[in-house]
């Protein structure tokens, strides 16, 4: 099985821990691909850079010219999901609706605890299109920016523990969601300092990906995730006209580190 998992920003860092996080939570026998834009911001913390963000990644999948069996956005209730699950077949997973499901499994209530307070509304508002609202206890800001949870996560910690403490005893939440793909790996320090489960949306995501795959299921072409109508679209897609190469790792700008936990080749 392979899967890939895009980044939705341009961050070379963060996109090393992220694939890292989906390593570390792939299966025996999953391959991982992780993938960042050609082009967007280096980190996404508001609506214009979510929105520049969703075009990139549909971008950079299409670009992709491998087999694949699944797509994780790394983002977490960024814009594209819907756009992508149009464009392509395989099962179009993104870590806030995962973290979300999987936290619904394990307790009563769950908060989610994000970076900036911007980014507030935006998860709400998913977690309401998606369902997932109702069992939501709240969604908390540390008050750092994505930029800042990379530079520092020591400070990245004590700022989510401090959070994630008043969503447990203000909130009644019994399960802590981490609101960015880049606090991916600092579960275990707040579990630890809490005594709460945390759910890492990039693990979900890889777990909830292989399942859907396992069960030999992909996206539903009868309605919503129609494939688009056939119409000349100028400029797309964009990789094309940018005059990108169009196979990663072959000095293009993707980021395309592998993890397997199995015999599976990895991509060219």
């Amino acid at each position: 099985m392979k899967i890939i998992v895009v980044n939705v920003n341009t961050s070379e860092s963060m996109t090393d821990i992220i694939a890292e996080a989906a390593g570390r939570y792939a299966s025996p026998g999953t391959t991982v691909v992780t993938l960042r834009p050609f082009f967007g911001a280096e980190a996404v913390d508001c609506n214009f850079e979510s929105y520049l963000s969703a075009v990139a990644v549909m971008d950079r999948v299409v670009a992709y010219d491998e087999p694949y069996d699944a797509v994780i956005l790394a983002g977490f209730g960024e814009h594209g999901r819907d756009g992508l699950q149009e464009l392509i077949d395989q099962p179009v997973v993104e870590i806030c609706e995962a973290s979300a499901h999987v936290a619904m499994m394990i307790g009563h209530a769950y908060s989610v605890v994000t970076t900036l307070r911007r980014s507030v509304p935006a998860i709400e508002d998913r977690l309401r299109l998606a369902g997932l609202w109702d069992r939501c206890a709240s969604v908390r800001a540390s008050g750092m920016s994505t930029l800042e949870v990379d530079a520092d996560p020591e400070h990245a910690v004590r700022a989510i523990v401090a959070e994630a403490r008043r969503a447990v005893e203000a909130d009644r939440a019994e399960v802590i969601c981490l609101g960015c793909a880049g606090m991916a790996g600092l579960e275990e320090a707040i579990t630890t300092e809490l005594g709460v489960p945390v759910i890492d949306g990039i693990g979900a995501a890889v777990r909830l990906a292989e399942a859907v795959v396992g069960l030999g299921l992909q996206t539903s072409k009868i309605g919503a995730y129609a494939p688009p109508d056939a119409k000349k679209i100028t400029g797309w897609p964009l990789w094309q006209a940018l005059g990108v190469p169009r196979a990663p790792g072959r000095g293009d700008a993707a980021h395309a580190a592998v993890r397997s936990g199995g015999n599976d080749d990895p991509p060219r």
